[in-house]
């Protein structure tokens, strides 16, 4: 489905711009899964999930993707909108499906994680470009599960990717 919306800003500082989305355009989409995969103007691909507000929904828009596609609040914005049916509702890298595949304890752990933490921690390893960095990271993330049983602790994750990230650099 292909919808045309106006880029807003939230009024609070909880939520910056977001895609207002009707009830009836978002009414195939909502339901248990609210996952979608959204075509911004053609150009920019989002994971997001259609978020409910005051009886109508939105897309959220990081000032990134805001820049990156010049828009300004008001922008008249086409959105293509489709299911997002994938396994964790968002590209999973190779090189951390790679690294999960190897270390049956530390995917264990990150299966038994909940959606959205799963999401965070596919999103702290895609974010990175260069693949040996997506790779410590990614060894980092189930090191970090194991020694701590499966109990996502972010300070200490972000400690332990440090950690990784030395190693890296003494290696060179």
């Amino acid at each position: 489905m292909t919808i045309s919306t106006v880029l807003a800003k939230f009024k609070d500082n909880l939520w910056g711009y977001h895609l207002p989305i009707t009830e009836e355009q978002a009414k195939p989409f909502t339901g248990d899964n609210r996952r979608v995969k959204c075509i911004i103007n053609d150009k920019r691909v989002l994971h997001c999930a259609l978020m409910p507000k005051g009886g109508n929904y939105f897309i959220l828009m990081n000032q990134a993707n805001v820049k990156r596609l010049h828009l300004t609040e008001g922008s008249i914005v086409k959105v293509n909108i489709e299911k997002d049916n994938s396994e964790y509702g968002m590209p999973m890298p190779d090189s951390f499906a790679a690294i999960l595949s190897q270390d049956e304890m530390g995917a264990r752990y990150f299966n038994a994680l909940t959606p959205g933490k799963q999401r965070t921690l596919i999103y702290l390893v895609s974010k990175v470009k260069n693949i040996d960095s997506q790779i410590s990271k990614a060894l980092a993330i189930l090191d970090h599960l194991s020694e701590t049983h499966g109990n996502l602790d972010f300070k200490r994750l972000n400690e332990k990717i440090k950690e990784y990230n030395q190693m890296r650099k003494l290696k060179r």
